[in-house]
């Protein structure tokens, strides 16, 4: 008999536990406080890495209104109203009679908070800034989900990653001739790329390759000659607004010295799943692991 209240109370103890730890949000992923509706039906995001997460969870149809960027994304967005998240009007998003919007830190990034009229009305703003670790990227699809009440969905899509992750991170655990990788998201004349503290940056790390700009942190803008004397064995590309990227880095002159030019080895992994912090930068994570170390991960292809 003690036995089983013993066990009848651990139990107990464990729900009380999970419900504690899926209860709805009081503060933002900015660390704002917020006042959470219990179950917002009229959602304005303004943030593209959300929607798509919104996407995953099957909440499209809370959506009154998205950011510019968002229906490049995420298809079937093109009919809803459309606001520039650094300069949102305001007035017609308040007209819009919102439960909830969903910003991201770039629309603070002048140093004012544009929403904060939005906020003065009563309306519930959420910051998601664009997070720098994979462990931020899942807090967040964590966070989204449980401002719908949806941990549970919200845990699966985080456990799917994770699953993604852990595999590829046993197999370039094993790599010990680490190749090293420039990753280009925007090209000649302008190069820009990362350093440490982000999400990219780790995901090389992962594959079992270095980063050639690794010592540097953040996100940067690369002069030529640095992206020339770094001689990374692999590039890899995801700009989307040249008809021919890849082409584009093979015949940039002066670069025929560069060894991931003078092997071929150049290649375009996909800008919507690796340039929006969100689950899907697992499928950019097994793209990245296949094109650098093909015959390694060539399971993962299967």
């Amino acid at each position: 008999m003690k036995k089983s209240l013993l066990s009848l109370l651990l139990v107990l103890a464990l729900s009380l536990s999970l419900c504690a730890f899926a209860e709805t949000p009081v503060t933002d992923r900015a660390g704002n406080p917020v006042t959470l509706p219990a179950d917002p039906q009229k959602v304005v995001c303004l943030n593209s890495a959300a929607c798509q997460t919104l996407e995953t969870l099957g909440l499209l149809d809370r959506l009154v209104a998205v950011d510019t960027y968002s229906p490049m994304y995420v298809s079937g967005l093109d009919s809803l109203p459309q606001f520039d998240m650094m300069n949102p009007d305001i007035e017609q998003i308040a007209g819009l009679e919102p439960d909830l919007v969903i910003i991201t830190g770039m629309s603070g990034i002048s140093g004012d908070n544009p929403y904060q009229p939005l906020i003065d009305l009563g309306v519930c703003v959420v910051d998601i800034p664009s997070s720098t670790s994979i462990q931020g990227v899942e807090e967040d699809i964590l966070f989204l989900a449980d401002c719908f009440g949806m941990h549970e969905d919200g845990q699966a899509v985080v456990d799917q990653m994770q699953a993604k992750i852990d595999a590829v991170a046993a197999i370039g655990a094993t790599i010990t001739d680490k190749k090293t990788v420039l990753f280009e998201i925007s090209a000649l004349p302008a190069i820009y790329s990362f350093g440490s503290d982000t999400f990219m940056d780790e995901m090389i790390t992962l594959i079992g390759a270095t980063n050639v700009f690794g010592d540097q942190q953040g996100w940067l803008a690369v002069a030529e000659e640095d992206a020339v004397a770094a001689n990374p064995d692999v590039i890899l590309t995801n700009v989307n607004y040249l008809d021919d990227p890849v082409g584009e880095i093979l015949a940039r002159p002066g670069w025929e010295n560069v060894t991931a030019v003078a092997e071929g080895q150049v290649y375009a992994i996909d800008n919507t799943a690796s340039s929006l912090a969100n689950e899907h930068i697992v499928d950019a994570l097994v793209e990245m692991a296949l094109a650098v170390y093909p015959d390694a991960y060539a399971e993962l292809a299967k």
